[in-house]
Parts: structure tokens; C-alpha cells; sequence
């Protein structure tokens, strides 16, 4: 026999993995694979990024981040998606820069990064959504999640997705 609660944890955990199978196969703009996904569902990391996000608010007084911080303690698994920088060679100017190169130079990312990693978060965030897991798309959660270098150096784009079963969202009504 299984509470609801152990049920609503591997739901959210059977949900975190469809999301991250969405994101895999979301559409790429130049059609290179280069997103990254994880889920924290370990009280360890959990801990660990949280506290993180409490030091990037309080470093860069950022309320917000806090919030965010509290918002997801409840949360049993948060998937982080980030994507890795794009090989040169287009040379669109996309990202402001003439060629890739100049870009790299510059320490610049490619603009297709971010709008894959956007396409990747969307689609799943809309798996959640499909499924009716409350979740909520949250840059502080990247943040962290890079200062933390989850994904290692190349990937400098992240964004998290925190999950929750519960009677309310924890992420609308956020103070």
C-alpha cells in the first residue's frame, strides 16, 4: 500500500522524466542537440541549490531569488535545463556580432542557444501542464544551478522548472 503522498512523489518524479524526454525532443533551430537536462530529486542538491539561491540574493540583492528559494523546498524534483554553446560557422549576426567568432571573442552567446532553450522549456513546462503538475519556469533556479556548475563549463544558459502535487500551487500565490 502507498499514501498519496509517495504516489504524488513518483508522479511528479514519472512527470520529470516525461518533461525532460520533451525537452530532448523539442525542435532545435540549426538542429544541433545541445540541451542538457537534470532533475534534483535528491534532499542533497536540493539543499545545496537552494542555498545557493539564498546567497545570490542576499550577494546581489535580489528578493526575488529568496522567494524562489522558499517556493520550492516543497517541491519534490526540480528539472534544470541548460544548453551548451553552439559550434561556430553561421556567421548570422544574430547574436549582434558580425561572425561567430567575433562573438566567441566576446564571450558572447549565440542567440539560437537561448531560443532553444526556450522551445526545449516550453515544451516542458507543457508536459507538466498536460499531466495537471502545478510548475512554474524560474531563472533563479538556473542560476544556481550554474554558479553550482551542475552541468560543468559549457553550459552557460539554465533554466529550472520546480514540480509540485499539491492542493495549491506553491508558485502562484508567491510573496
Amino acid at each position: 500500500m502507498k499514501t498519496s503522498q509517495e504516489l504524488e512523489r513518483q508522479a511528479a518524479l514519472n512527470v520529470a522524466a516525461l518533461m525532460a524526454a520533451a525537452a530532448r525532443t523539442a525542435p532545435k533551430t540549426r538542429g544541433i542537440d545541445n540541451i542538457s537536462v537534470l532533475a534534483v530529486d535528491d534532499p542533497e542538491t536540493k539543499g545545496r541549490v537552494i542555498a545557493k539561491m539564498q546567497e545570490i540574493s542576499k550577494r546581489d540583492n535580489l528578493p526575488f531569488v529568496q522567494r524562489d528559494a522558499n517556493c520550492i523546498a516543497n517541491a519534490p524534483v526540480l528539472l534544470v535545463i541548460g544548453v551548451a554553446d553552439n559550434p561556430p560557422g553561421l556567421d548570422c549576426g544574430f547574436c549582434g556580432h558580425k561572425t561567430c567568432v567575433e562573438s566567441q571573442k566576446a564571450k558572447s552567446t549565440c542567440a539560437f542557444n537561448s531560443i532553444d532553450l526556450g522551445i526545449a522549456v516550453s515544451s516542458a513546462a507543457a508536459t507538466a501542464g498536460q499531466f495537471h503538475v502545478d510548475n512554474r519556469v524560474m531563472f533563479s533556479i538556473g542560476r544556481a544551478c550554474r554558479e553550482l556548475r551542475l552541468f560543468g563549463e559549457s553550459v552557460r544558459q539554465i533554466l529550472g522548472i520546480p514540480l509540485s502535487i499539491s492542493g495549491k500551487s506553491p508558485f502562484f500565490d508567491r510573496k
